[in-house]
């Protein structure tokens, strides 16, 4: 195979690749789970999907999505909200890290003020909003303008290794994914072959329960080999510093502003001020916030004067912290 030219026959895809093609796609539109953003194609409903998703089970997205969208139906809704209401909407979901929520306020914002409330459409246009990677931008472009490539995610890596015995290579599986998108379809073979790899051919192949229509091509269902690339492991969320950060935010939301021995209690329960998970502890994880602008630290309560990165002069004790206003 010459470089930059992918064949059909390379990886062990099938030389009839229209058929595989039409199967998958007969396939889904006859029968797929149904998720409320399946059925728009609103740039700004689909972007709020792909970041809540990125750290969140499907399932539970839907309905942190339908409340989302019914507080902050329009990116100019979104941009005229308060940006500490995002962020603390995002940790009572436990939507994953704050800072998503606050980069999907601001990429609201560039949409109203730089675009004048229109989503660019290309990948390459998306990923110049804030917050917005390649596989976002890909998603968004997909499913809201059928203009976008082909997605590579586990689940379609794990489609396309089995199926057609590809490498465990991303370079090889983006190859592989780019040839057998039909041209011009992005939307529906997105959505065909991430569901595919959703429902039929997860962790636990289900093969003929849901009748794969890639059975008569598969390398693993004729071998029976179904193991899958290697994917790295997600550290545990229980008792992690996302876990703790998610908490500091959720708790101020409640309060215009509290000193660290206030705020401590309310976010673990083994709190002890000059213990392992005492001020110092504390402090650190609310500079990490301030970082992301979603928090302020004051010398002192009630004060104007913040510490919002860094060092600061004050004794820990004096520390007092607030939303990002």
């Amino acid at each position: 195979m010459s470089d930059g030219e992918p064949d059909e026959t390379a990886y062990g895809l099938p030389a009839d690749a229209d058929a595989v093609r039409e199967s998958l796609v007969a396939w889904y539109e006859a029968d797929h789970r149904s998720f409320p953003w399946r059925e728009t194609d609103d740039a700004y409903a689909i972007l709020v999907c792909e970041v809540m998703s990125q750290q969140t089970q499907l399932e539970r997205v839907v309905d942190a999505w339908n409340a989302f969208l019914d507080r902050w139906p329009t990116a100019q809704s979104l941009a005229a909200a308060d940006r500490a209401d995002v962020v603390g909407f995002w940790s009572d979901h436990s939507l994953g890290y704050n800072n998503r929520a606050r980069y999907l306020h601001e990429a609201a914002t560039q949409i109203t003020e730089e675009y004048d409330g229109s989503f660019p459409e290309t990948p390459t246009e998306l990923q110049e909003l804030m917050g917005v990677g390649p596989y976002t931008a890909n998603a968004v472009a997909s499913f809201a303008f059928n203009a976008g490539d082909a997605v590579v995610d586990t689940n379609v890596k794990r489609v396309l290794y089995r199926a057609f015995d590809v490498p465990d290579d991303d370079e090889a599986f983006e190859s592989v994914a780019r040839e057998l998108m039909p041209a011009g379809a992005s939307r529906v073979w997105n959505n065909a072959i991430m569901e595919l790899g959703g429902v039929a051919c997860g962790k636990r192949p289900r093969c003929d329960e849901a009748g794969c229509p890639w059975r008569q091509w598969c390398h693993a269902y004729q071998t029976g080999d179904f193991t899958a690339p290697d994917v790295p492991t997600q550290p545990s969320f229980e008792g992690s510093r996302r876990q703790f950060r998610g908490r500091v935010v959720s708790v101020l939301s409640e309060y215009d502003e509290l000193t660290l021995d206030e705020l401590g209690p309310r976010v673990r329960v083994d709190y002890s001020p000059g213990g392992e998970y005492g001020r110092d502890w504390l402090r650190e994880l609310c500079l990490d916030l301030a970082d992301d602008e979603l928090l302020t630290i004051s010398d002192e309560p009630g004060s104007s004067d913040s510490a919002e990165t860094g060092t600061t002069t004050s004794s820990d004790q004096s520390l007092s912290v607030s939303l990002k206003q």
